[in-house]
């Protein structure tokens, strides 16, 4: 797990903490669609050599409203070693007088220990102001001074919506001789830019005036729409390690071996465990047997020891114990493969919901998830180790369409992990139901889903029956269901799907109207509400392809004839297609529906486009159908 630096303004504390921040003096347009403005915030980062670097912070923000708060809590993350010094706390009013101060003693000292992480090194310091009133300002500044040299941070404008900044400054002053390698990544959608000036050791980048960015439907993540300047040193500590950050492959060699290869070490009870298992059949059989073992038999729980919370925990401990992290599964797995003669590669990645991939041209430090690549001669087997449930070589949605550090003994190799296509995340639904002269439906349905929308459906796995059952109706609650069941859940862990079946009732599906009834072509459909936005200021995302099929089989009462069914329905355009077909045979109507939506990041000028794509394709699962009496 990277340390993560709580990043605030920095410069000379005497000089900033003789002004004030009066709310009046922000911008208008730095107002709109914030709940909180960064005023200044200066970081100062101090490259002295190899082992040593120092960070200075200075920021104030005015908190506008009461869901910036959140924003404006004083956190101060560190690991054993570092040492924090000159804390100082400000807080203003709304005019920009001050009205109390904190310094350190004031903060509490926490571990860092998030829901699911059973041990870890790092730690914060928290101060939480509790305001009166709004809108109020926090300046706060410290320092700290670090051994490790290989997490210098990315420059951005801010990391989430709804802030905006007045000035934002990065100084980076290189005295150690080392080279200092960066990078500035332009905004694609020229939401702002930064500004640089270089003067030999000392580095200086710039933002001004950056609006908010507002929590809207379908936001990519900030990311992918702000620029950001990346940094790494040509030579690095980490913890007493120092290593060559030049190119992936000396990277992946330091890697290899001063991260991996000291905790990669098999013991006999890890050597008869795999001849206990009779390994036999092709490396794909043999590689999902002893991963469905690995399974079985241990349990995640976070753990950010070793070496600056990257190196993972022995195979022995995870061996003994049951439980690790993904770097100590990853490795546990990666030990146990090893021993059947099976070669596989330790995979750092971006995981996130957002695909973001790694910079083939610019080696650096990174990733927040580790799982384990396995070569075939049929092709890659990628193994997520977190999970007791999750299916063998089924990456999730927020790993899948991106690339991996794959590290190996002579360095790394960037990998693509496989690509989530729509006819990969499919929901294949089978109803088969009957139309009941009280305007109830009653029916059986069979469910099965892959790939992304297996994920979706992996949180039924560990509940019970009851709660099944309140899950699914919750999830099918277009449905209005008087009573609802979930049979037959199957996790089919060697193809990737989840099956199951449900028996249900609905009142109130159809209408009356005269001697006729009427009802919707699709019992089961999205009510996501799709708006057109006159002014969109922002790309959209669609953040998985995906396809669903579903085929619903009417029975109407021996009373009734079928009268009127919708024309068939065919739509085309570039972000998906959909298909609606009407079938009729006596008292019978089958209905098919189909529908695919392509993932990808779109212009704000094609997103009323796709919102009137979705309107129809709701339009006309809402299409009626009229049965009259005989």
């Amino acid at each position: 797990m990277m340390k993560i630096l709580c990043i605030g303004a920095c410069s000379i504390a005497s000089l900033y903490y003789a002004q004030t921040y009066p709310a009046s003096a922000i911008p208008e347009n730095l107002k709109k669609n914030a709940d909180v403005v960064v005023r200044k915030d200066f970081t100062t980062i101090q490259i002295n050599k190899i082992d040593d670097i120092k960070y200075q912070y200075n920021r104030a923000i005015t908190v506008l409203t009461k869901d910036g708060d959140e924003k404006a809590v004083v956190n101060i993350a560190y690991e054993k070693g570092d040492q924090i010094s000159d804390v100082k706390v400000i807080v203003y009013d709304e005019s920009g007088k001050k009205i109390k101060s904190c310094s350190k003693s004031d903060f509490g000292d926490f571990a860092n220990n998030s829901q699911g992480v059973f041990y870890s090194d790092d730690r914060f310091l928290s101060l939480t102001y509790t305001p009166v009133q709004y809108p109020y300002t926090i300046e706060y500044s410290y320092q700290i001074s670090d051994e490790n040299t290989i997490f210098i941070p990315d420059f951005t404008p801010f990391l989430s919506t709804n802030t905006s900044v007045e000035e934002k400054q990065f100084k980076i002053i290189n005295k150690s001789g080392i080279d200092l390698r960066t990078k500035i990544y332009p905004s694609k959608y020229n939401y702002t830019s930064v500004i640089e000036n270089n003067n030999g050791t000392e580095k200086v980048y710039t933002y001004k005036n950056v609006p908010a960015i507002d929590e809207i439907n379908l936001l990519p993540q900030p990311e992918k729409i702000l620029p950001k300047v990346s940094f790494s040193l040509a030579k690095f500590n980490l913890e007493g390690k120092q290593g060559n950050l030049t190119t992936w492959s000396d990277f992946g060699s330091w890697y290899y071996k001063s991260i991996l290869q000291p905790v990669s070490v098999s013991t006999p009870t890890i050597k008869a465990e795999i001849a206990g298992l009779n390994l036999q059949g092709s490396t794909e059989e043999k590689v999902k047997k002893i991963y469905q073992y690995m399974q079985a038999k241990t349990r995640y729980i976070a753990v950010a020891l070793g070496i600056g919370g990257w190196q993972p925990m022995t195979p022995d401990e995870v061996d003994k114990k049951g439980y690790g992290d993904c770097k100590g599964l990853t490795n546990y797995m990666r030990t146990l493969l090893n021993e059947a003669g099976i070669p596989s590669y330790y995979s750092v990645i971006n995981s996130s919901r957002s695909d973001i991939s790694f910079d083939p041209d610019f080696p650096k430090m990174g990733g927040n998830h580790a799982i384990l690549m396995v070569p075939t001669e049929k092709g890659n087997i990628w193994l997520e180790n977190t999970s007791q449930q999750i299916a063998f070589n089924h990456l999730s949605y927020s790993t899948t369409d991106r690339n991996v550090l794959s590290i190996k003994k002579d360095g790394i190799e960037l990998i693509n992990t496989p690509i989530s296509s729509a006819e990969k995340n499919r929901e294949k639904q089978i109803l088969k139901v009957k139309l009941n002269e009280d305007n109830s439906l009653t029916g059986i349905g069979e469910f099965t889903y892959t790939g992304s929308q297996y994920d979706y459906n992996m949180g039924f796995a560990s509940l019970s029956p009851k709660e099944k059952n309140e899950a699914i109706k919750k999830q099918l609650d277009v449905l209005n269901c008087e009573k609802i069941e979930m049979k037959n859940f199957v996790n089919d862990r060697d193809n990737a799907s989840a099956t199951y079946n449900v028996d249900f009732k609905a009142n109130n599906y159809s209408k009356n109207a005269g001697s006729s009834v009427i009802f919707r072509a699709v019992p089961i459909f999205t009510n996501s509400i799709y708006k057109t936005e006159e002014n969109r200021e922002l790309p959209f995302e669609i953040g998985q392809s995906f396809e669903d099929e579903y085929e619903i089989n009417f029975t109407i009462p021996n009373s009734f004839k079928i009268e009127e069914v919708p024309n068939d329905v065919n739509l085309i355009s570039e972000f998906g297609t959909y298909k609606l077909n009407f079938v009729k045979n006596g008292s019978e109507l089958k209905v098919s529906r189909k529908i695919r939506v392509n993932k990808g990041v779109f212009p704000k000028e094609k997103y009323n486009d796709y919102m009137n794509f979705r309107k129809k394709t709701i339009s006309n699962d809402n299409s009626k159908i009229l049965i009259t009496k005989i």
